[in-house]
């Protein structure tokens, strides 16, 4: 409690508060843009915050960032039924249905009470756990470090894409770039091609300002996306907006998708996309109001949307104690913190506590900034849709170059940043994700070393990942996510067969 209540005194300064103002207001911006998400405005203001003296405020920045853009993302998803974040599709089947019946108020008000609920929740749980877990993760061993980075990116890849198959072609390209560069062991150059440029390697800002910036820039205009022609019903007010009936329906959902949120944010299975589906999933068919869902249920807008914003302090949690993100915004914040010479894992809470303890702090103070930003100003948030589409195009590319360029000081360094996003471009134009690269390009690095590590203290002995119970365990995990996705399909082909025996038995 004490390292907590320090943590509020380092935000509660004027200029902390001005971080935070500027990250929710932002990140709410960005929720609201369609295919503009957290990942690429933080990697487009990362250049940024290099000349920042002190990280604490960069990082209360990103982490507003990203909690607003969960907010922001719901509010297209209702009016205009354009989610401006993947995760907000399950609150756009609903949500837009209501505003379509003159609902709008009520679905933006529970979206928003249900997400400051769920934030509040979500962020007291990971204030209580997050240093029991810190103190768990110090026993790892290197041997451990590698099973736990093996599990993290096979979780990931295995589970965010529609195919294995192309998830693990992703985490191989991403290997190949975190591979770039010099040996840290031998000295010796790798995949450099003779290019001085590539001797660092390729850094980890160009590999995000390409995949998202530039690819997701060039598959929007290649779409040729338009916003919807909806025009909702204005929203004015606030407690008024939910009628009593209203509040009955919705603080129940708002508990329940918490409680989906924030453990499976926590886990590596792609951030809040899953937790939002299951919620709606799960509001569907125990509502007594079935018949509404489809039509505009205010059950399938609060579950989903305070499984969002739960999910997100759920991502925390291995991110900060362990070091490994769960999505792609998380992989950013890892970059983040790397840049600015810190490293979240088990010594975080013991190295740098007055850090962490503001980030948490901040949480707190930016679920509150969001409830009063967000609804009042959904008025300018839907002009903002009227931006003609080529300035907003054109303006990326021009962030996404100057940000690169900042960084290197190198034309190399560009033209690496657009190969890597027509890749990026191709790479959504045949639905292979993007969350194994960046995965690949932190974790690989990481995993070699631990890898050579753990033979070095073993004398080459390649048993010494089968000894420890831990590492066995957590292997074992990540063979059991590789073939959860077969699961489905082997459990239909089995009752298939039985259905064909049980016909063929009857037919004798």
């Amino acid at each position: 409690m004490s390292d907590l209540l320090n943590g509020f005194a380092t935000v509660l300064t004027p200029t902390n508060l001005l971080f935070a103002m500027i990250g929710v207001t932002v990140g709410t911006f960005i929720g609201v843009l369609p295919g503009i998400g957290p990942a690429l405005t933080i990697a487009l203001l990362l250049p940024i915050t290099f000349s920042l003296d002190d990280p604490v405020g960069a990082l209360i920045m990103f982490a507003g960032i990203y909690y607003g853009a969960m907010y922001g993302g719901s509010t297209t998803s209702i009016l205009l039924n354009t989610p401006g974040e993947s995760a907000s599709v399950a609150t756009s089947i609903e949500g837009h249905q209501m505003a379509r019946r003159g609902r709008a108020r009520a679905a933006l008000a529970t979206a928003a009470i249900g997400s400051f609920v769920a934030g509040t929740i979500s962020t007291v749980l990971l204030t209580v756990i997050a240093e029991p877990v810190a103190s768990l993760a110090t026993s790892f061993r290197a041997a451990d470090y590698f099973a736990l980075a093996v599990l993290a990116m096979v979780c990931v890849t295995a589970l965010v894409g529609r195919s294995v198959v192309r998830g693990l072609l992703s985490l191989v390209f991403g290997l190949f770039l975190g591979l770039v560069g010099i040996d840290s062991l031998t000295g010796q150059s790798r995949f450099t091609f003779g290019s001085l440029e590539l001797l660092d390697g390729v850094g980890i800002v160009v590999v995000i300002v390409g995949l998202f910036a530039i690819g997701e820039t060039l598959h929007a205009a290649a779409r040729g996306d338009t916003p919807s022609t909806v025009d909702p019903v204005e929203p004015r007010g606030f407690l008024g907006w939910l009628s009593r009936d209203d509040w009955r329906r919705s603080w129940k959902p708002w508990l329940r998708g918490t409680a989906f949120g924030f453990p499976l944010g926590a886990l590596p299975s792609g951030g809040a996309e899953i937790p939002t589906f299951l919620s709606y999933t799960y509001e569907k068919h125990r509502s007594p109001h079935k018949e509404e869902f489809g039509n505009g249920a205010i059950e399938g807008v609060a579950g989903p949307e305070a499984a969002n914003n739960a999910s997100f302090s759920g991502v925390l949690v291995p991110l900060l104690t362990l070091g490994i993100p769960t999505s792609a915004t998380a992989a950013v914040l890892l970059a983040a913190f790397q840049i600015f010479n810190v490293q979240p894992g088990p010594q975080l809470f013991e190295r740098s506590p007055e850090l962490v303890w503001a980030l948490i702090a901040s949480l707190y103070i930016g679920n509150v900034m969001l409830l009063l930003l967000n609804l009042p100003l959904i008025g300018l948030w839907v002009k903002v849709l009227r931006i003609p589409r080529p300035l907003l195009y054109a303006g990326i590319l021009l962030f996404a170059t100057l940000g690169v360029y900042a960084v290197s000081n190198s034309v190399v360094e560009v033209l690496i940043a657009y190969g890597i996003g027509v890749i990026g471009f191709f790479m959504r134009r045949y639905d292979f994700p993007l969350a194994p690269v960046i995965l690949g390009v932190i974790l690989g690095p990481l995993m070699e070393e631990q890898f050579r590590r753990a033979l070095v203290i073993a004398d080459g002995d390649l048993t010494v990942f089968v000894t420890r119970p831990l590492t066995v365990v957590l292997l074992m995990l990540a063979v059991l996510a590789l073939a959860v996705p077969y699961l489905p399909r082997l459990v239909a082909r089995a009752r298939g067969r039985s259905a064909e025996k049980l016909a063929f038995a009857e037919d004798d």
